[in-house]
């Protein structure tokens, strides 16, 4: 398994990591995605540590608290220094008002239920899961940053901001010397590609790492969805339980990226989904891709990713088949690539 560095932090992640979104199930939008218990969850875990894969990343909210649950049982008795542990809050957990955010009271009462439902004292990477606009950011960093000073928060990171919430984020840790985001989960897939219009210049000037969720696009790149094939009638996307809303993507745009992912699959012998992870590992600021299996035959296959690379040649050839215009201000920046250079795609 091949380690990148995260970011600007001296923490090396693998290349794929293992999401634990399917774990538990305790409500209708996760059991869509899942519904893993700790039995099977041990084997996933084994497995992935099996391939090298030592990063898991789960959040608060993944089933009511359930995800973190299930994982925790999953590792206990191992070798904590041997694992990375990701966790995430920030979104709605409980009904009184002070259930959601990022204030301190939110974080700090968040951060102890994620630490006993894992059965650990420390998060390596700790995640403010969307932004909050009603909360000061000085008090979100400051909180994160006492978090790392008390030990129990190694890296922090942040999930599906703008360019201007992260780069705000980034000033002021950086005017006060308080610990700064190192990475940033982010959606990004050959599907949906305007994560490089803004956030990958700003991850490449910023030095942020990308963590890549939803990689396949919530399943519609593993190989089911397909020109040849009729529409599927049940599944993850069917029963709404894809984190990817359907109204991002056209069918058309869809196939036209499956027909190239089709005839690159019989020229490399890959699967589908391993042409899909493997464009997204030769991207910039990609530090992990955060794989998700509802089985140990999904995740074999996924682990399956690595070890190869597509050429040139083919990975234009899925970008071709993939860009969309982008909307303003980058097709007005994209007027002046001297002014405004796009990152580089082929080295």
């Amino acid at each position: 398994m091949e380690y990148r560095q995260l970011g600007a932090s001296g923490l090396f992640v693998p290349v794929l990591s293992f999401g634990t979104g399917t774990f538990g199930g305790s409500n209708e939008f996760f059991k869509a995605w899942g519904q893993t218990q700790v039995a099977e969850a041990t084997r996933l875990i084994d497995t992935c540590l099996a391939h090298g894969v030592n990063l898991f990343d789960t959040a608060d909210i993944y089933s009511d608290g359930l995800a973190e649950e299930v994982l925790g049982k999953a590792i206990a008795g191992k070798q904590r220094d041997k694992i990375l542990l990701s966790s995430k809050s920030t979104f709605t957990f409980g009904e009184a008002p002070n259930n959601q955010g990022s204030s301190r009271f939110h974080i700090l009462r968040q951060i102890e239920g994620s630490l006993k439902r894992l059965g650990t004292d420390y998060l390596d990477i700790y995640h403010m899961h969307g932004f909050d606009g009603n909360t000061p950011v000085e008090e979100t960093l400051r909180t994160l940053d006492d978090l790392i000073q008390s030990g129990k928060v190694r890296y922090i990171a942040a999930s599906n901001f703008s360019g201007w919430h992260l780069m705000k984020s980034l000033g002021i840790a950086e005017k006060y010397g308080w610990n700064k985001y190192v990475g940033h989960q982010v959606y990004y897939s050959l599907s949906n590609r305007e994560y490089e219009w803004e956030l990958m210049p700003l991850g490449l000037d910023q030095n942020v790492g990308s963590l890549i969720w939803s990689p396949l696009a919530g399943g519609r790149l593993g190989g089911k969805f397909s020109r040849k094939k009729d529409w599927p009638s049940t599944g993850r996307v069917i029963e709404g339980g894809s984190p990817v809303p359907e109204t991002t993507l056209e069918k058309e745009h869809l196939f036209k990226i499956t027909d190239i992912l089709e005839e690159l699959s019989e020229e490399t012998g890959k699967s589908i989904s391993q042409i899909s992870l493997n464009w997204l590992l030769q991207r910039p600021t990609v530090s992990s891709i955060i794989v998700g299996a509802r089985n140990e035959a999904q995740l074999i296959e996924n682990l399956g990713a690595t070890g190869w690379n597509l050429t040139t040649d083919q990975i234009k050839r899925l970008d071709k088949a993939s860009e969309v215009e982008p909307v303003y201000p980058y097709w007005h920046q994209r007027l002046n690539l001297k002014l405004n250079p796009i990152p580089e795609f082929y080295k």
